[in-house]
């Protein structure tokens, strides 16, 4: 692995392989690291083949190396400034929360006892009101 290679660095690197969770990036001829899924661009990303393709040349930041392991992690969405939200998101996020209400209240028979009932005093309570 490359010794210039530092965590925090953006270098110019050519996309050599795709997969469904990120893209391989050639660093140097000897180099190679990953771009996650999650750090193509801000935002969601279903489809990575949408954004990326073999041989397309991007800038990315070395977010991590592990040299036991040959890996470096990959960033180009570190490299570019996050889009400003949209108006609608503002205005959504400025919003108080909206109070929820109650449902409508149960109507309760004033004649009824309050406490604890058994199911066998309820049960000629409850046939009565279903057949109202």
């Amino acid at each position: 692995m490359s010794e210039k290679i530092e965590v925090g660095s953006v270098v110019t690197g050519k996309v050599t392989g795709i997969q469904a969770y990120g893209a391989f990036v050639a660093l140097d001829e000897n180099t190679q690291g990953l771009v996650h899924i999650s750090e193509v661009t801000h935002g969601f990303v279903k489809d990575i083949n949408e954004h990326l393709k073999v041989g397309d040349e991007v800038q990315v930041k070395v977010l991590s190396v592990d040299e036991n392991a040959g890996k470096i992690g990959l960033s180009i969405r570190a490299t570019v400034e996050a889009p400003e939200a949209p108006v609608a998101a503002q205005k959504a996020a400025a919003k108080k929360p909206r109070k929820r209400t109650a449902a409508a209240a149960i109507k309760q028979d004033t004649e009824a006892p309050q406490g604890f009932n058994t199911l066998k005093d309820k049960l000629q309570e409850w046939i009565e009101q279903s057949q109202r």
